[in-house]
């Protein structure tokens, strides 16, 4: 019993030795299995997986159990962890909606900076005694915010929500502000600063940052994305992007997260929300950089210190009663003159609540602030409350953040939206594929065009030929179609492969199309000019011929992300024909996705019909509409269409209700006219099934250039000779 005793004695003893843990590989695991069970342990008690982070932080930090040394890691990680967030924000931002709200971005940014700076800086005066300058550090820390909770946002797909845009651009206005009058109190103490020269040198810097931002890295991520689409020096790229805008905005006297927001609002239209490229940021931020940064804020709070000094407790108290409820009142003012919702109203008041690392950051910096020798501006208690607050506000944010989300699914049914008649949509695309470089697009444009609720798999296809070549040609087919394979499940799309041997191309992929039960082909148009010198190449005619349903051939000559305009050409009578919605729904998801104008030109009657749909569909579209009289003008649209545009013209069968003679000429005015262009062909939805329903008096093939055409090139070429 004795030994029993002493063993027991020296066991804490021991075991206390171990800790804090500093071995980097050791704290690097512990970490990743925090991560790991955080969310799982939060998800049975119903409690917001963020606050899970913060708790384990506060758990295992040196003011809990003291099991992990906050090292260097923690504040590298962290730091990454909080610029993903901003980026994050600032990618999936509507800038669309953002451009047209302008100033309900100023007006909420305003409000949700001003109240709780104003109630803050009056109650740390009266009620706490801290000085003017003092005062003015802690209402700036009150009237900025973090969006913490944002990844909840992102769990709940609602990261375009009117309610979630106007918060993200207001939380930038509020930062913006904040550090412009940290600045100021700053340059009060700092005797070189020489008052109305610190400002001017402090605007033209920031002047300065916001144009170098704005004007090279689209240009340079242009170049980049249209010349390397290896996905790692992609991702790599956009990266270097984001420190590169951090690091500017930290040598201007800014902080870094306004660098990141600004960089993910530049690249916003570079980075498709469906993209392989986006999946990756994405999943790289959220599996690692904001746990990491989450968990890094939780070590920072020392719980202990609301029961050791009352007067700790007693700021705290003030400072989140105060700083909280402005917060509120903002929120929910904003919701009154702008006429939403309460469960919006929520939304805003939630993400807008929480404060982190840059609350600490602004502390630190008034800490560094001299009153008089060996007093700080800011003293501990300061510190610890402002820490301590932290921690409370991060619980609030993301509790109310996650109720504001499931009122708003629920309420206002924003799971279904734009789906109400999607219940018997037929999509599913068929991607007949032969060389590599073709096919990437293919998936990319399949991926930009494609429902993503209704989450319909993809079918890739390579026909060869039955001959003494098939196995060699099955081989590399079956490489192409692996090669697809991981490029589709890196955009989180399902895809279903098959190799097929056909006598006849154009015959395998009609019975692959009636197999699969396809809605619709998106195939790359030839450009191997030694295997077929016609245009639509060897198969093409005798499959659009012989198929009903929409066929799209497209020429990709750069990057869909890097396109700046959609130019489409529609027929008279286009509207009349039974695929006409059908391909305005693609062109609307592939504008949407790309972020780029489209510009259509037609005849009123369509262009009208177009114009209502978009608006009730897909009101974010920022489009055009030219009126065009005749199809003979399309060379003159030539000189319209920059390499940095996609020129799509809308087509139809011989002997449907748009045809018309001048479509025959197309072939060769593509050739003459948009050389070099990024084209895409389509041919709308039909009714009937020709494949089956062939005749001598219908036959399924056309020829591309008829007798007489071939015989009048003949004579002119003789005249001319003579």
């Amino acid at each position: 019993m004795t030994l029993l005793n002493h063993m027991m004695a020296i066991l804490p003893t021991n075991i206390s030795g171990y800790f804090p843990i500093s071995d980097p590989t050791l704290i690097f695991f512990i970490v990743l299995c925090i991560i790991l069970l955080a969310p799982i342990i939060m998800g049975k008690l119903r409690i917001p997986h963020i606050i899970g982070m913060v708790l384990a932080g506060v758990i295992v930090g040196q003011y809990g159990l003291n099991i992990l040394s906050r090292d260097d890691s923690f504040e590298l990680f962290g730091k990454v962890g909080l610029y993903y967030i901003m980026f994050l924000a600032g990618l999936e931002m509507d800038l669309g909606g953002m451009k047209r709200n302008s100033m309900r971005f100023l007006s909420f940014g305003l409000l949700t900076f001003g109240v709780p700076f104003i109630m803050t800086y009056f109650i740390s005066q009266w009620l706490l005694g801290y000085s003017g300058m003092a005062s003015l550090i802690l209402g700036s820390i009150m009237g900025a915010n973090t969006l913490i909770a944002y990844p909840v946002v992102g769990r709940y797909g609602l990261q375009r929500d009117r309610s979630v845009a106007l918060s993200v651009g207001s939380s930038m206005i509020a930062l913006f502000t904040a550090l412009v009058i940290l600045a100021a109190v700053v340059g009060t103490f700092d005797n070189n600063s020489g008052g109305l020269l610190f400002w001017i040198l402090f605007i033209v810097k920031f002047v300065g940052f916001c144009a170098s931002l704005f004007f090279f890295i689209p240009r340079i991520t242009r170049w980049f994305l249209r010349r390397y689409s290896d996905a790692i020096m992609q991702f790599i790229f956009i990266l270097a992007m984001l420190f590169l805008s951090a690091a500017l905005a930290e040598a201007v006297g800014l902080e870094g997260i306004l660098g990141a927001f600004l960089a993910g609002l530049i690249l916003n239209r570079y980075i498709p929300h469906v993209s392989a490229l986006m999946n990756r940021i994405e999943f790289t931020g959220n599996a690692l950089f904001i746990p990491y940064f989450l968990i890094g804020v939780g070590m920072l709070i020392n719980v202990r210190i609301l029961f050791q000094s009352s007067e700790t407790l007693w700021i705290v108290f003030w400072i989140v009663l105060f700083g909280t409820l402005g917060k509120a009142v903002a929120a929910y003012l904003a919701g009154i003159l702008f006429k939403m919702p309460l469960a919006q109203c929520n939304m805003m008041f939630g993400l807008t609540s929480a404060h982190a690392a840059g609350a600490i950051a602004m502390v630190m910096v008034g800490m560094k602030l001299e009153v008089e020798p060996g007093v700080p501006l800011v003293n501990d208690e300061m510190l610890n409350g402002v820490v301590t607050m932290i921690l409370f506000t991060c619980i609030i944010s993301s509790m109310m953040t996650e109720k504001a989300a499931k009122q708003i699914i629920l309420k206002e049914g924003l799971l279904n939206q734009d789906e109400t008649d999607s219940s018997d949509d037929d999509e599913r695309m068929l991607l007949p594929v032969k060389y590599k470089d073709i096919a990437d697009g293919l998936i990319s444009l399949a991926a930009m065009t494609r429902n993503r609720k209704l989450n319909r798999e993809i079918v890739a296809l390579n026909v060869v030929y039955d001959d003494a070549n098939r196995e060699k040609y099955q081989a590399k087919g079956r490489q192409l179609l692996e090669h697809i394979c991981q490029r589709a499940t890196s955009a989180d799309i399902t895809i279903q492969s098959q190799v097929r041997v056909a006598a006849n191309i154009a015959n395998g992929i009609k019975h692959a199309f009636k197999e699969f039960n396809a809605s619709e082909i998106i195939m790359g148009m030839h450009i191997h000019k030694n295997i077929s010198p016609t245009f639509w190449g060897q198969f093409a005619q005798s499959l659009y011929n012989g198929l009903s349903r929409q066929i799209t051939f497209v020429r990709l000559k750069q990057p869909l992300n890097t396109l700046r305009r959609i130019q489409v050409a529609v027929p008279s009578r286009a509207e009349y024909e039974p695929g006409f919605y059908r391909w305005v729904e693609r062109l609307s998801r592939l504008a949407e996705n790309t972020d780029c104008r489209i510009q259509f030109h037609g005849r009123n009657e369509s262009l009208e019909l177009i114009r209502q749909y978009i608006n009730n569909r897909h009101p974010s579209v920022r489009a055009e509409y030219t009126y065009m009289a005749h199809w003979n003008e399309l060379p003159r649209l030539a000189s319209q269409i920059h390499e940095d545009h996609m020129f799509v013209v809308i087509t139809a069968r011989k002997g449907t209700v748009s045809y018309k003679t001048a479509l025959e000429r197309l072939p060769d005015e593509i050739e003459h006219h948009f050389s070099g262009k990024t084209i895409m062909i389509i041919f709308p939805d039909q009714h009937g099934e020709p494949m089956d329903a062939m005749t001598f008096a219908e036959s399924q093939h056309q020829e591309e250039v008829s007798a007489y055409q071939l015989l009048l090139e003949w004579v002119r070429k003789k005249t001319h000779r003579i």
